[in-house]
């Protein structure tokens, strides 16, 4: 009788954390719900984030919409952290802090491992027609947004196939129009903002 109560104790144990894993993943693929007040920002559309950027003259420019306390944000991380490592000789990269929690630039750069310039500035998310974290902005040469979208299909950005930014990155690099036929690309997944909660 005692084993038995053991195994079923187990059982259950195993199937309460079955279960908070896959709400928790469903829970993170369904979209993030669209503002009331939200103004989209067509693509090749005219981006200005005035002096707040500094980027180098004639270069495109990664903006990664980031908020620590969001668990999609986090889990993002080292996918950014590689781009960055991949294609910074190329493209100018920035984080831009989506949190009402008191970081310093020094934080967060020790939170990404990486030397990059970041923007405690919400503004230029509406700029950029963003609403979620995390979100990659890539601003073209000509102050124009070419791409505004997810990182990848999978919030732990597992999924080769639809690694969205990347694929946005290297149609810039080689002057291709992008081709993103997937339409997860561009909805939003993710916590929401202002609040970044999901």
């Amino acid at each position: 009788m005692r084993k038995f109560l053991m195994i079923a104790w187990i059982t259950l144990l195993l199937s309460g954390i079955v279960a908070l894993f896959w709400y928790t993943d469903w829970k993170y693929s369904l979209p993030t719900p669209v503002p009331n007040d939200y103004h989209a920002i067509q693509t090749g559309s005219p981006v200005y984030l005035g002096k707040k950027i500094r980027s180098a003259p004639g270069r495109s420019i990664f903006l990664h919409f980031f908020n620590p306390s969001c668990p999609c944000s986090r889990f993002n991380m080292p996918y950014f952290r590689g781009l960055v490592k991949k294609y910074g000789g190329s493209v100018d990269f920035a984080i831009v802090v989506m949190s009402s929690s008191h970081y310093t630039t020094r934080e967060i750069c020790e939170k990404f491992g990486l030397d990059l310039p970041v923007y405690f500035d919400s503004s230029m998310a509406k700029a950029c027609g963003v609403y979620s974290t995390p979100q990659a902005v890539i601003i073209d040469s000509a102050d124009r947004l070419y791409y505004r979208g997810n990182y990848n299909k999978s919030r732990y950005c597992a999924d080769s196939k639809t690694n969205y930014a990347e694929i946005a990155l290297l149609a810039l690099l080689m002057r291709h129009p992008i081709r993103l036929e997937d339409p997860s690309a561009l909805k939003a997944y993710g916590c929401s903002l202002p609040n970044c909660k999901k």
